[in-house]
């Protein structure tokens, strides 16, 4: 490997020493530890060890921990109560799906693209807003307020609020089909002339949020467009069926109305309604899958289900109970999924068994009213997750700290202080001395949202990191837990172990 190479840290993990370590490592003091598909860069070598540059202390890896290939990375961040998902392709793209409801995915982000510091601007390929509820799109509002920014394309689910009067329904006109009894709304917003349409119409848009962080993105000159997904894209633009990384967009479903145009069905209420028709993608890479499940409720479920198999549902007998998930796994299997709402028990056991995961993953936080992730659905989790002991993450559970830390008492008054230091300089160097200390803590503020609470999932196609960082390290080496994932007999992933 020559020097100033890029290159990515060894499965499982690479630790980072002080200095190049002939022969065993015992004993030897580390600095850090690079879990699997870690950037780092390569500047000289030394016998069998390489001294490299990354994130955080620079030192010296072993040259069997270092990799060129570069993994599938899933990032599903700590955002309080509601979702937010960067995915890394191995092409180095980036796609954020939701943003939580506060800056938390913004502060993660300047973190790790260093928005501060870093002059040229940040590609995000696409932004996905699964549905128009707040824990899932409005975190977006910081990121279009963001100069340094630009997103390719913003996906939206089609339902795009409004306000509600005499003329109006809150998700738009509906229609009830008098052959069948089915009510549908009626104008399914496809495109950024639609969109537009509404945005621009101050009684439709009024001063409601979801219409607010649209027409933000839609005014920034930093989003190349505004567009819906659904089931009849069959994929994501550029990650066909036939790429190496595809994107298959399971929901929603639309179905046809009188003019051919496309109607989505009414599930009951406002919150179900715009909740079930959540944008759902199934990630596959080599032998390995992800599902990302949004908002799903039940009957929503039983809809993809019933739409993907031709079967009816609700099944009455364990007999076409056990049909529906035999059929259901040919679209819905996968290795790892994003539990739908949080945890919710708004859910069917039928459903979980088609999706019949090796690991769950629930994004949740602390102060909300709901007790998510709730007691059963954590129990039907381990009960229909594949093998004896399916693995279940929590973005909740995996950090004891305050998700939204804004302004810890402690943390504020050190930056007033900081602050109060530069306003005071008298010299140039004493500014840049007490502004690189402001810089400090602000990465503290940062790092403490990209680390804690977080599950990384990485994977090259066929093995499967799930990564959650220890909130208090047993060593340098040791500052991760990791949970290890393998191809079985049938080459699908299955968990082995963990190291922690």
């Amino acid at each position: 490997m020559s020097p100033e190479q890029t290159a990515f840290a060894g499965y499982p993990s690479a630790v980072v020493y002080g200095e190049p370590l002939p022969g065993k490592v015992k004993g030897k003091k580390p600095r850090q530890q690079l879990i699997w598909g870690d950037w780092l860069t390569v500047k000289r070598a030394q016998g069998d060890w390489r001294e490299v540059g990354c994130r955080g202390p620079d030192g010296w890896v072993h040259e069997s921990l270092i990799q060129q290939e570069r993994l599938l990375e899933v990032n599903f961040v700590d955002v309080g109560q509601g979702d937010g998902c960067l995915i890394v392709t191995p092409g180095d793209r980036f796609i954020l799906v939701d943003a939580g409801a506060e800056d938390n995915m913004y502060r993660f982000l300047s973190w790790r693209f260093n928005f501060r510091r870093f002059p040229d601007p940040i590609s995000f390929e696409a932004a996905i807003i699964t549905h128009p509820d707040e824990d899932h799109y409005y975190g977006f509002k910081y990121l279009f307020e963001e100069q340094k920014a630009h997103f390719g394309c913003v996906h939206h689910n089609g339902i795009v609020e409004r306000v509600a009067d005499k003329r109006n329904d809150r998700l738009g006109p509906r229609w009830q089909d008098a052959s069948n009894g089915l009510t549908y709304l009626t104008d399914v917003v496809t495109d950024l002339a639609g969109l537009r349409r509404i945005l621009d119409d101050s009684a439709l848009a009024g001063d409601l949020q979801y219409p607010s962080v649209l027409k933000l993105a839609a005014d920034s000159g930093r989003v190349g467009d505004i567009r819906a997904l659904c089931s009849d894209d069959g994929y994501m633009p550029g990650y066909e069926a036939d790429k190496e990384l595809s994107i298959q967009v399971l929901g929603p479903v639309t179905e046809a109305g009188p003019g051919g145009q496309r109607y989505l069905r009414w599930f009951r209420d406002v919150g179900k309604t715009k909740n079930g028709h959540s944008l759902i993608l199934r990630l596959a890479y080599g032998d390995v899958s992800v599902l990302l499940g949004g908002d799903l409720n039940t009957r929503a479920e039983e809809y993809l289900l019933s739409h993907y198999t031709g079967l009816p549902l609700p099944a009455s007998t364990a007999v076409e109970q056990a049909e529906v998930i035999r059929a259901g796994r040919s679209t819905f299997e996968t290795a790892i999924a994003k539990v739908c709402h949080h945890g919710s028990a708004d859910f069917t056991d039928v459903f979980l068994q088609a999706v019949n995961p090796d690991a769950w993953v629930v994004s949740s936080g602390d102060a909300e009213p709901h007790c998510h992730p709730r007691p059963d659905s954590l129990g039907a989790l381990g009960k229909h997750g594949r093998g004896a002991r399916p693995l279940i993450f929590s973005t909740e559970l995996a950090r004891s700290a305050e998700e939204n830390i804004r302004h810890p008492y402690q943390l504020r008054k050190q930056l007033k202080k900081l602050q109060k230091a530069i306003d005071e300089a008298e010299t140039p160097a004493q500014k840049q001395r007490a502004e690189s200390k402001f810089e400090e803590a602000i990465d503290q503020l940062e790092r403490s949202v990209a680390v804690y609470g977080m599950i990384s999932l990485r994977t090259d196609g066929r093995k499967v990191l799930m990564a959650q960082k220890l909130e208090r390290r047993r060593s340098r080496a040791h500052q991760w837990d990791l949970q290890l994932l393998e191809p079985g007999p049938d080459g699908r992933p299955r968990h082995v172990s963990g190291l922690g």
